[in-house]
């Protein structure tokens, strides 16, 4: 009799509200923090903490608020953040086999749908990304090696330099364009001008999805996909600049099955299409077309986006501190002097180089929060319980300005990497690469590209601001931490 009094006396305004605080009920009870889980700030009902910044800034505040490992709410999906070199240690060193999987990020599944390397799982990734580390190495006649790669495209990099006469120039898509050329070497068997508009192009929808996919507004996707695919926004952007990538790589790819000689393996996409032949009894593996795009896509990206962004970083660097630019280059003067040009082989004898080029990876910070990554099983870290299944962030900007770990971590100062005699020491909170089993395939890469190309610049140039315009050193944050766009003067030595 009482319900049915309560329910003849309800009207229409009344069932709204009724509905509306049982729905807040059941969102509450369904995610509801598990027990002993990380601590972290209070979610709004149904959206969580979409409202909470998504930069590193923000996440550095509050690890101090709620301690190294906390956790935020996107949607109805928990992630945790792990700060500091610690905490983020034990993640990816100490405890390697409980985060080691790639969980489902919404924006980037539309893309690469689980295939490829670095958003892989399981027994297709191990294939992949081994097959990756094997094959990179070596590619066309004499056996080209990596190094060789590099030297070529350095000497391609300083004539496009010398070809600004002195003038102020925007670098961003001469470096970018020059860095892309060694992978694109080792996938495709040659370079592309930096006068092709048609790469340019495509270097130019990779930097804007790039930078679109660290917005609030995209990120926005990743909580509630569902509804976001129906509704304008910077994700059609981002999906749309990766289709128009795809098409690019689609007629690469095509333009080798039509000339493809298993005999005689030219490159990267050759040396693939010949263990899609010999894998075809076991298709787990993944060796198809589709998978060999996404190889691609995943190769071309990390073979070009934090290298040359870094090196970008690197002459804003040089312009802030011009004293240590001219100790670079009395360094590499005494060492290679001005007509040889470097090789690997020097590194060990230039110290104080080798040191800048690591400060400028530590200040320019290019990958703050790491990539996402997932509790591959039920684990526990800095005593807190953590599900399988659960998105991990490990913040690989806090372990580059992890105060603990750096005397002056603050302050642009390549003596972070010298010991007392001016040798250049290793430092183990050193990570932009991160660290783990999904350490970045392309580190040896990138390190020996940062290397001869900047020591190749600074051997033949000296870099200036344009009078009254010297760059800032505040970053541009999307899913990097790239520069705004500068302009520079670059005077032959």
């Amino acid at each position: 009799m009482i319900f049915q009094a309560f329910f003849e006396y309800m009207d229409f305004t009344s069932w709204l509200l009724f509905s509306f605080v049982l729905l807040i009920l059941t969102d509450v009870v369904k995610n509801w923090r598990p027990s002993n889980f990380p601590p972290g700030p209070w979610a709004v009902p149904f959206l969580g903490n979409v409202f909470t910044g998504v930069d590193f800034k923000t996440m550095d505040k509050l690890a101090h608020e709620y301690g190294p490992v906390f956790s935020l709410r996107r949607g109805s999906d928990r992630m945790v953040f792990i700060s500091g070199y610690k905490m983020v240690k034990e993640a990816l060193v100490n405890q390697l086999d409980s985060f080691a999987d790639r969980p489902v990020v919404p924006l980037f599944h539309a893309v690469f749908k689980g295939l490829g390397i670095a958003l892989s799982n399981g027994y297709l990734w191990r294939k992949q990304r081994k097959f990756a580390n094997t094959h990179l190495r070596y590619f066309g006649e004499g056996q080209t090696s990596l190094e060789k790669y590099i030297e070529v495209e350095s000497n391609f990099l300083c004539e496009a330099f010398k070809d600004e006469q002195g003038r102020p120039f925007n670098p961003h898509y001469i470096i970018t364009n020059g860095v892309s050329n060694v992978i694109s070497s080792v996938l495709f068997a040659h370079r592309f001008e930096y006068s092709d508009q048609t790469f340019r192009k495509i270097l130019e929808l990779d930097n804007e999805a790039i930078v679109l996919a660290g917005s609030a507004l995209t990120q926005l996707y990743d909580a509630f996909p569902g509804l976001m695919q129906y509704l304008p926004g910077p994700h059609q952007t981002v999906h749309a600049n990766y289709e128009e990538i795809m098409t690019f790589l689609k007629k690469e790819v095509e333009k080798h099955q039509e000339e493809w000689n298993p005999d005689d393996p030219r490159d990267y996409i050759d040396v693939y299409l010949a263990e899609m032949e010999k894998k075809k009894e076991d298709p787990q593996a993944g060796f198809n077309i589709e998978t060999l795009l996404v190889c691609t896509l995943d190769l071309i990206e990390a073979g070009t986006e934090t290298t040359s962004t870094t090196l970008r970083w690197g002459l804003i660097f040089m312009l802030h501190y011009p004293e240590i630019q001219e100790k670079v280059q009395a360094e590499i003067d005494s060492v290679i002097g001005q007509f040889r040009q470097p090789v690997l082989a020097d590194r060990p004898n230039l110290p104080y180089t080798d040191a800048v080029i690591h400060e400028i990876q530590r200040m320019g910070n290019i990958v703050p929060l790491g990539f996402p990554k997932m509790a591959s099983k039920d684990a526990t870290l800095g005593g807190y319980f953590i599900p399988k299944g659960t998105a991990i962030i490990t913040m690989l900007g806090s372990v580059l300005f992890d105060k603990n770990e750096w005397e002056t971590p603050d302050v642009f100062n390549p003596g972070h990497f010298l010991d007392s005699e001016g040798q250049f020491r290793r430092r183990d909170a050193f990570l932009p690469f991160s660290a783990g089993k999904r350490v970045c395939l392309g580190e040896q890469l990138a390190r020996m590209e940062l290397f001869l190309f900047f020591t190749c610049l600074l051997q033949r140039f000296t870099f200036s601001p344009v009078p009254g315009k010297m760059p800032s050193l505040e970053g541009v944050l999307g899913f990097t931490h790239s520069p705004d766009e500068y302009m520079v003067l670059a005077v032959p030595r």
